[in-house]
C-alpha cells in the first residue's frame, strides 16, 4: 500500500478518506491479472465492474438530483489509487468521466437521462472526440464541419488519437458551426457510435496499451437536439470539462509515481550490493529523497486544484495546468529513478517498472501536452502585469 499520510491534509474531507479506503480494496481485490494484452476487452470489464461496485457515480452527475455535482477530488483521490495498482483501470475510470463530462456540465435533461445513467453504472462507454489530425493542442483550429439543416446536423471530417474510439457507445463531438471565427464556431455534439456515417477508420497502437482509433464523419447525420448546449459555445464546453479532468491526469500521474516509489523502497531494502542493502548506498538514497519530494509535491499541487474547484472556483485553469504540468514531468523522472534503481530488470517485459515507464509517457502529451501547459500558466501570470 502507498503511502496515504496525504490524506490527513486539510483538502479533505471525512468521505475523501472513506473513498480512499473503499477504492483501496476494491482495487487490492480485483486488479491483480488484469489482462493488457487484450485491452478492448478489458477495459469493457473493467468498466462494467467499476459500475456495479457504484465508483463510476462520481464520474458525472446523478441526473434524478439537480443538486448533483462533479467532486474533483473524489476523482482525484479514485485516479490515483486506480493509477498505483493499474494504469488500464484507471483508464477504464477516467474516460468515463472525460467523455459523459459535457453532458454533465452542459447537457439536456434528455442527454442526461439517456445516456448519464448506462455511464454511471457501467453500461455503455463514453469517449471525447476532440482531437484532430491537423489541431492536436490547438483546439480553435479543429475542421470537423457541422452543417445545420431542415433534418439537424450533417458532420463531415475526422478525429483521431480518440480514447475509447472503436468500443465507445456514445461519443462527445466537437465540430465547426461557423457561428464565428476559431473558438467562436465550435458547437458540441452527443453522437451515439452506431450513427449512420460514423465510422471507425483506423485503430492505433501506442507504447501502453489502450483502445485508441481515428473517426471518420461521413455525412453523419444527427439530430438537432444532439447539440450540448448552444451553437457556438463548444471552445466553452471542451474547456470547462479539461478544466475539470485536467487535476485528475496529474493524480493518475501521481499514482504511477508513488507505485514506483514502492517498489524501489522494496528494490532497495531487499537487494544487496557490495556486501550491503542496496539502501545503504548514499546514491539510492539520494534517488529515493528526491523521488519522494517530486511525489509529495505534487500532490499538493494536485490536491490543491482539486480543492479550489470543489470550493467553488468557476476556473482553476491555472492551478490545473501547474498539477498537470509538474505532476506528470515529475512522476517521469520518479519512473525514470525506479527503472535505474532495478538496472537491468527495470527494462525487462512484464516488471511493474518497466510497465510504468510506458505508461507515464503518454500523460505529458494528452489532454494538454506540457508545453501548452506553460503556455496556460505564463498568459495567467503576464494577466496579473
Amino acid at each position: 500500500m502507498g503511502d496515504r499520510t496525504f490524506l490527513s491534509w486539510p483538502f479533505f474531507d471525512d468521505r475523501h478518506r472513506e473513498l480512499a479506503d473503499s477504492i483501496e480494496k476494491w482495487a487490492g481485490d480485483n486488479l491483480n491479472g488484469i489482462d493488457h494484452e487484450n485491452v478492448d476487452e478489458a477495459c469493457r470489464a473493467l468498466v462494467k465492474e467499476l459500475g456495479a461496485a457504484k465508483f463510476l457515480h462520481h464520474t458525472a452527475i446523478d441526473p434524478e438530483n439537480a443538486a448533483s455535482r462533479l467532486d474533483v477530488r473524489s476523482l482525484c483521490v479514485i485516479r490515483e489509487t486506480l493509477a498505483r495498482h493499474d494504469g488500464l483501470a484507471d483508464f477504464a475510470f477516467a474516460m468515463q468521466g472525460l467523455g459523459t463530462g459535457a453532458l454533465s456540465l452542459f447537457g439536456s435533461e434528455a442527454h442526461k437521462q439517456t445516456w448519464l445513467h448506462r455511464t454511471r453504472a457501467g453500461e455503455a462507454i463514453s469517449a471525447f472526440a476532440l482531437s484532430e489530425p491537423q489541431s492536436g493542442s490547438d483546439v480553435a483550429n479543429i475542421e470537423l464541419s457541422a452543417i445545420l439543416d431542415a433534418d439537424g446536423y450533417v458532420l463531415n471530417g475526422e478525429k483521431t488519437w480518440i480514447s475509447n474510439g472503436g468500443i465507445a457507445d456514445v461519443y462527445t463531438v466537437f465540430a465547426r458551426t461557423g457561428e464565428g471565427a476559431g473558438a467562436k464556431g465550435i458547437s458540441a455534439f452527443v453522437v451515439p457510435a452506431g450513427a449512420k456515417g460514423l465510422v471507425i477508420a483506423e485503430r492505433l497502437e501506442t507504447i501502453a496499451p489502450h483502445p485508441l482509433a481515428r473517426l471518420v464523419f461521413e455525412n453523419c447525420r444527427v439530430p438537432a437536439s444532439a447539440l450540448i448546449g448552444a451553437p457556438g459555445q463548444g471552445f466553452r464546453i471542451a474547456m470547462s470539462v479539461l478544466d475539470v479532468f485536467r487535476s485528475t491526469v496529474a493524480a493518475a500521474a501521481l499514482g504511477f509515481a508513488r507505485r514506483a516509489l514502492d517498489e524501489s523502497i522494496a528494490r532497495a531494502n531487499g537487494r544487496h550490493l557490495f556486501g550491503a542493502p542496496m539502501a545503504d548506498l548514499q546514491m539510492v538514497q539520494g534517488h529515493i529523497a528526491d523521488m519522494a519530494l517530486d511525489i509529495d509535491a505534487a500532490a499538493l499541487l494536485v490536491y490543491r486544484a482539486a480543492w479550489l474547484k470543489d470550493s467553488g472556483a468557476e476556473r482553476v485553469s491555472r492551478e490545473a495546468a501547474m498539477a498537470k504540468l509538474h505532476a506528470t514531468d515529475h512522476a517521469q523522472n520518479v519512473i525514470d529513478k525506479a527503472v535505474q534503481i532495478h538496472g537491468g530488470d527495470g527494462v525487462r517485459k512484464g516488471n511493474i517498472v518497466e510497465r510504468l515507464y510506458r505508461e507515464i509517457r503518454a500523460l505529458r502529451i494528452y489532454e494538454g501536452a506540457s508545453d501548452v501547459q506553460k503556455i496556460i500558466i505564463a498568459r495567467h501570470e503576464l494577466a496579473r502585469g
